[in-house]
């Protein structure tokens, strides 16, 4: 069996945590052999917790829970960090010069496999906090791609689907049907060529064949990024 690096896991949600995970521990064995993976060790605070720092805007007292995540997951011998969560990475700013270890960008991730698929213009769903945030243009923009937002009432209503259900285990048929109107619409007046799946559940509400565009799977590719990194 390969040897590997110990991933570290800060979670927030716990649907999105899970499915990260899970992926990795899956997709190793392609490379580790049956039934291998690396070393995973997981930490998150309590979701409410986060919840009622990102309701108040009070980006600091979200990375000290990252940070605190952090610093245990580095003493239980991980060897670099990832946050299966893309809302909270707007805290990054505030948590990489404190971190004991290395992270790796969920939207870097993201960026990385629309620039190799050659995607120009991609429709961002996400939690309000997310889409409003600058964390996905920021990141693509390096690669010249071009990010849509939808307009604020889908972005209310995405993510009211998103806290109300998704993060509770919750996939309805009615979340399902308005997600991929918002991308039908997304595509066909604001020309989009791809969609990014900027809250690691959407991928459990939405597979590939449902959508009419691309998928870029946050949750999944951050996990690829991951196992990449462990093996290397």
């Amino acid at each position: 069996m390969a040897s590997s690096k110990t991933i570290g896991i800060v979670a927030c949600s716990s649907e999105g945590a899970a499915l990260c995970y899970r992926t990795l521990c899956l997709e190793a064995a392609d490379r580790m052999g049956p039934h291998a993976h690396p070393e995973v060790v997981l930490h998150g605070h309590s979701l409410g917790r986060y919840v009622a720092a990102l309701d108040a805007g009070d980006w600091q007292a979200v990375a000290a829970m990252m940070l605190d995540s952090a610093q245990k997951l580095a003493k239980a011998g991980a060897r670099f960090l990832i946050c299966p969560d893309n809302t909270i990475h707007q805290a990054l700013p505030w948590v990489l010069p404190k971190s004991p270890l290395p992270w790796i960008s969920i939207a870097d991730a993201v960026t990385r496999a629309a620039h190799q698929r050659g995607l120009r213009r991609l429709a961002l769903l996400g939690t309000r906090w997310l889409v409003d945030s600058e964390v996905y243009p920021q990141a693509l923009t390096v690669r010249g791609i071009a990010c849509v937002r939808p307009s604020d009432a889908e972005r209310d209503s995405v993510s009211r689907y998103i806290m109300d259900e998704m993060v509770c285990g919750q996939f309805s048929d009615a979340a399902r049907l308005h997600c991929l109107q918002v991308i039908e619409r997304l595509q066909r007046e604001e020309g989009c060529d791809g969609v990014v799946l900027g809250c690691t559940e959407l991928p459990l509400l939405l597979s590939d064949a449902q959508v009419p565009l691309p998928v870029l799977d946050s949750t999944r590719l951050l996990a690829r990024a991951a196992l990449a990194r462990a093996l290397d």
